[in-house]
């Protein structure tokens, strides 16, 4: 694993890679308040064949804290990372929030993306997400980034639906099963809704990739090497 920074507009992103330089790009978004390290697990198990990009988003891991957060921010954010790493069509691997982010690129620009992985995407359904007060000591991220995010997650945008259908890319869906706090019917929904969407269940909860990380590559590489990916 290498950490490398890159001078975004405004914004000094870190990003970690593994993998062959000449593998297939992958870029993956994490969650909540992960950073791009959280994805080691997973990545031991694709890093063989892959071209693996696990950004810290702004505000967390050894990013800049800019002060200004929300779910539109970390869509071009991910955008301008990927063009200044020379990726044109990366496949985007996202968990919990991290899904949210790679599905609004997915959206915003269909011809970007060569496939998505969704894992436990946050429906656009009121969720009524709780986080604790504001943590003192602070935590080793910006808090203000989570308090901003959760916000979007509790009110979702009323077309979210609708611009699901906007994604062209081959999609897999990963749910985590019923000890997950999220509404599994409505992943299955999602699913349903996109043009070229799958529907998988690792029975892990929320966490899945954290949880079961051996299983989740394997499905995310199952899902990339077969005929949809």
């Amino acid at each position: 694993m290498t950490v490398e920074f890159a001078a975004l507009p405004g914004l000094r992103m870190a990003y970690r890679t593994w993998g062959p330089r000449g593998g297939r790009p992958v870029v993956l978004l994490p969650g909540g308040a992960g950073d791009g390290a959280s994805w080691a697990p997973v990545a031991a198990g694709l890093a063989d064949t892959f071209r693996l990009y696990a950004p810290d988003p702004r505000g967390f891991g050894a990013s800049d804290r800019p002060g200004r957060y929300g779910l539109a921010l970390y869509r071009d954010d991910v955008l301008t990372l990927c063009d200044a790493l020379g990726l044109a069509r990366p496949v985007l691997v996202g968990h919990s929030s991290g899904a949210v982010v790679a599905a609004l690129v997915a959206q915003a620009h269909p011809t970007r993306v060569a496939a998505l992985v969704l894992a436990e995407p946050p429906p656009p359904v009121p969720l009524g997400l709780r986080l604790p007060a504001r943590p003192d000591p602070p935590p080793d991220y910006d808090w203000a980034a989570r308090e901003a995010v959760v916000a979007e997650l509790n009110a979702p945008d009323p077309t979210g639906w609708d611009r699901l259908a906007r994604i062209t890319a081959p999609t897999l869906v990963v749910a985590g099963g019923p000890s997950s706090h999220l509404p599994q019917d409505q992943l299955a929904r999602m699913a349903a809704r996109l043009p070229a969407g799958q529907l998988v269940t690792i029975d892990a909860g929320h966490a899945v990739p954290a949880s079961r990380p051996v299983e989740f590559a394997a499905t995310v590489r199952a899902f990339l090497d077969g005929p949809g990916g």
